[in-house]
């Protein structure tokens, strides 16, 4: 396609458009009056940017800017107060997200991965409702104390990041069941990861932990355990007592 048709701005009553994979690298002004729109797919087109117009979508509730060229998500992302579904913003070049993000309270699936992010706002912790955040392949070295607000999280996905620790915040996330933290310089977890008592899954493949936490030991619900590609000084005494309960451990 190559450009969006301006005579799609003249359908008030579009509800899912998706222009996915055309090629697109600009946007009409025609297109931004769609305000009635529950889903819009942008994804895997030229897109370097786009207009704080966006805001005015209130009614979507899946946005996926994903495999585009934006080098900045605007602020008025944060208007998009209806978003439930998912937000896409994969594959992108952006080296930062804004504050705003944190107003998406409703929204339930976050992917951010593939981008250029070395923080996070604190703010992101305001998405009480978020049960998917995917950051992995990024180049972050730390995470917000704020993160651990995220009471209904679910799945936490960071691999391929520069994390060196953790903070104490994220044993709060209590809905927890995977955390991936391959391919990361961590050189410890805190102990508040007693806190997450229903993890299942704990990813910590090619880190730089020297000594892993007697919490974990104690995690209830954890069923698997993989270490490979990590070389804990010592093993500890307990790591056989979570494979008598039923946890996989990999070595």
């Amino acid at each position: 396609m190559g450009a969006v048709p301006p005579e799609l701005g003249d359908a008030p009553a579009l509800r899912h458009l998706s222009l996915g994979g055309n090629g697109i690298a600009d946007v009409p002004d025609t297109l931004w009056r769609l305000t009635g729109l529950h889903s819009l797919n942008l994804a895997e087109n030229e897109l370097t940017g786009v207009p704080d117009r966006i805001g005015a979508f209130t009614g979507l509730r899946m946005l996926d800017l994903g495999h585009n060229r934006l080098d900045h998500i605007p602020a008025a992302i944060g208007e998009l107060t209806g978003l439930t579904d998912c937000l896409y913003l994969s594959d992108n070049g952006f080296t930062a997200v804004p504050e705003s993000l944190g107003r998406l309270h409703r929204l339930g699936y976050l992917n951010l991965t593939d981008n250029r992010l070395t923080e996070l706002p604190d703010a992101l912790g305001g998405i009480a409702n978020l049960r998917e955040l995917r950051l992995y392949r990024n180049r972050l070295t730390a995470l917000p104390e704020g993160i651990g607000r995220l009471r209904a999280l679910c799945e936490l996905h960071l691999a391929d990041n520069r994390l060196t620790e953790l903070p104490d915040g994220i044993g709060r996330l209590a809905e927890l069941r995977v955390l991936d933290l391959r391919n990361n310089p961590l050189r410890r977890l805190p102990e508040s990861l007693a806190g997450l008592t229903r993890l299942r899954h704990l990813d910590l493949r090619a880190t730089r932990i020297t000594e892993l936490p007697a919490a974990l030991a104690g995690l209830p619900a954890l069923e698997k355990l993989d270490l490979r590609w990590t070389k804990p000084e010592v093993l500890p005494d307990w790591l056989p007592g979570l494979r008598d309960r039923g946890c996989t451990v990999l070595l």
